[in-house]
């Protein structure tokens, strides 16, 4: 049995952070904290270079790695994210599809990012896509999980014009630098009203 979710007794939002690799969102979003919001845990589903970098900075850290059953690491991963109280759940870089306890639990509260201009180029490779298609422009978006695959609500974009020489690693590069900005900004527009999330952007 879960117990309602306690809103921060200030303005400041207590953020949980998901990773699966190296961290350098993790690192964007650890260096914006300020006034409005703190990284209080980050989390990850394998030993990674972002748990590192999460003990580096003094943050609490917990590996919840997959078994063989998906909807008992569902489980184990709610109860993770439950003990730090968030008031967002940040997806950085997260390999992982959260599943229905993970969604019953946090829908709502949980943002991820994408590297295009969403509803273009869902899934996986949205970069290569839409060099593939010949977009002359891509960019980021920040969106709310939600069941489906980069289909939840979405909360701010960005673009970036896609060069003549770009390859998928360049673009994706230059997307990144975008993306990083663009989580930070978000999170500092966040504010708890009761139950749900405003965003003041």
């Amino acid at each position: 049995m879960t117990t309602p979710h306690q809103p921060a007794a200030t303005a400041r939002l207590n953020v949980v952070v998901l990773v699966s690799g190296t961290g350098s969102l993790l690192q964007a979003i650890l260096d914006g904290q300020d006034e409005h919001y703190s990284v209080v845990k980050v989390i990850a589903d394998v030993p990674c270079q972002g748990i590192e970098r999460a003990q580096a900075a003094g943050i609490a850290t917990e590996v919840v790695e997959m078994g063989a059953d998906r909807t008992d690491w569902n489980k184990r991963l709610v109860a993770a994210v439950d003990t730090a109280q968030p008031d967002v759940v940040v997806s950085a870089g997260f390999m992982k599809i959260l599943g229905k306890d993970f969604l019953d639990r946090f829908e709502g509260r949980t943002i991820n990012t994408h590297p295009a201009l969403l509803p273009a180029f869902k899934g996986a490779h949205g970069v290569r896509d839409a060099l593939a298609y010949g977009a002359k422009v891509t960019g980021s978006t920040v969106h709310f999980v939600d069941a489906g695959v980069d289909t939840g609500s979405i909360i701010a974009q960005e673009p970036v014009r896609v060069l003549p020489e770009d390859d998928e690693a360049s673009l994706h590069e230059r997307i990144k630098v975008v993306e990083r900005e663009l989580i930070v900004d978000v999170l500092r527009a966040m504010r708890v009203e009761g139950e749900t999330l405003s965003i003041q952007l």
